[in-house]
């Protein structure tokens, strides 16, 4: 367990190390199953006050078209206007406007989540994982979590009505991070 104390020497700005980071997504298909996907283009930076959670802030930019669910046909249709158009929202945003700890290890984020130009406020229930000096010298930390939203909400309405009643694409999507983040200076 950490104590709060090892908490205020997190104090700092850290940086998303996109190689041990996954900002994925889980949505149903058909009524009856999950697809699951990723984006592998993002960026984002983060300021932790370990003394004073309330004032850290945090946050991503996602590029739209790097978006995968490992079949190509289905990534490039998530690319077109019937989802995230791509071309003309080129970026997924979330800007935290609030932190709340509500213990050592459990922390809700709350901010901005921007997708095709329709910004909407969420919380996001986060995990500290934990932190570590890599076997270069970099302290990292580690959060985990996610977030339920409607994907109409944020202008993505595209579906299709099965033959047996239902639709092939459900509104809600879990939003998921396992972030690993790496402090700087």
């Amino acid at each position: 367990m950490t104590t709060t104390a090892g908490l205020a020497a997190l104090t700092g700005d850290y940086v998303l190390d996109p190689t041990h980071t996954r900002i994925g997504f889980v949505a149903r298909h058909a009524m009856v199953t999950k697809v699951r996907g990723a984006f592998h283009q993002f960026e984002g930076t983060a300021h932790l006050d370990g003394s004073d959670p309330s004032r850290s802030t945090g946050q991503v930019v996602i590029k739209a078209e790097s978006i995968d669910t490992g079949v190509e046909q289905r990534d490039q249709h998530l690319r077109t206007n019937d989802f995230l158009d791509a071309p003309n929202f080129p970026d997924i945003t979330f800007r935290s406007t609030a932190v709340e700890r509500h213990s050592d290890t459990e922390y809700r984020v709350t901010g901005d989540l921007t997708i095709k130009d329709v910004t909407r406020p969420v919380s996001i229930d986060f995990e500290y994982t934990g932190n570590a000096v890599d076997p270069y010298g970099n302290l990292r930390v580690g959060l985990e979590g996610s977030v339920t939203i409607s994907r109409k909400e944020f202008g993505v309405t595209w579906n299709a009505a099965l033959e047996g009643g239902g639709v092939l694409v459900g509104d809600k999507v879990v939003l998921e991070f396992d972030i690993s983040a790496i402090k700087q200076g």
